[in-house]
């Protein structure tokens, strides 16, 4: 599997970050929040935010998190405070929240859907939390996205981690996120650490779920672009891109635009 050219770093953040700075202003909004969840994409996407030189406010919001998850989240919140003095933070322990929701909601339905719902509902009450922060103090919440994530195979929680008033990093493959990542000196842990959501409570990796790697992911996607079909590939190669073409099927739903019935307002 060939991977992509890379990326000038330089350049690619240059322009991220003047093109943040540039809508936040004609938005007249103060800055940005950014939920930190330990992860690649929300540590590059607030360190983007920080350049701007506008309000950046970190946000942690734990629900039963792997202690590993929080101290990559405190170290990365940590080192961009002392990097730039736009950026503050603040912490919302949403695990008594969500406790308080699961009791109130019926369990009698299948294990994985149940489990599944419920990890969902974590992705949606962080949403909420952000807008609070940001009708608080006037910012706009940014996703953490990328392009495989975002519009190859859908891999976010609609309303969730896919409620976001922009996307800064949505064009990025994962590996270009990894590369801008190295450039912005995201602290080491991070970027070494297995890609995860988070939201099951567990140690399982993106990769566990989707069942192939970014890298994988990548090469079907843009492989797919090109107009090539299953019957190209073979072994391994087939069964990445039949994932990925299964999940862009099936998460059409996500990054498509919402279904609107147009009614025809003349008389029959």
């Amino acid at each position: 599997m060939q991977k992509n050219n890379p990326i000038d770093a330089s350049n690619v953040n240059d322009q991220i970050v003047n093109w943040l700075k540039e809508y936040a202003l004609n938005a007249k909004a103060n800055g940005f929040v950014v939920g930190i969840s330990g992860g690649i994409d929300s540590a590059v996407t607030s360190t983007l935010c920080a350049q701007t030189g506008l309000k950046v406010l970190c946000v942690e919001m734990p629900i039963h998190q792997a202690p590993s998850h929080v101290s990559r989240a405190n170290e990365h919140i940590g080192q961009l405070k002392k990097r730039f003095p736009n950026v503050s933070a603040a912490r919302t322990d949403l695990t008594p929240v969500f406790e308080k929701f699961q009791e109130q909601v019926p369990a009698d339905a299948e294990e994985s859907k149940v489990n599944l719902s419920l990890a969902n509902t974590r992705a949606r009450l962080r949403m909420s939390t952000l807008y609070y922060f940001a009708g608080i103090y006037g910012l706009l919440v940014a996703g953490t996205g990328n392009k495989v994530e975002d519009f190859g195979v859908g891999f976010f929680t609609k309303y969730g981690d896919g409620g976001v008033d922009l996307s800064p990093i949505a064009d990025l493959m994962k590996s270009e996120v990894y590369a801008l990542g190295r450039f912005l000196k995201v602290p080491e842990s991070i970027l070494v650490a297995k890609p995860t959501d988070g939201l099951f409570g567990d140690d399982r990796s993106d990769e566990d779920q989707i069942g192939a790697s970014y890298d994988e992911l990548e090469w079907a996607m843009t492989e797919s672009e090109a107009g090539k079909t299953v019957e190209s590939f073979s072994g391994r190669e087939k069964t990445a891109f039949e994932i990925y073409q299964r999940l862009n099927k099936i998460n059409q739903h996500k990054m498509n635009p919402i279904p609107v019935c147009i009614v025809n307002r003349q008389k029959v």
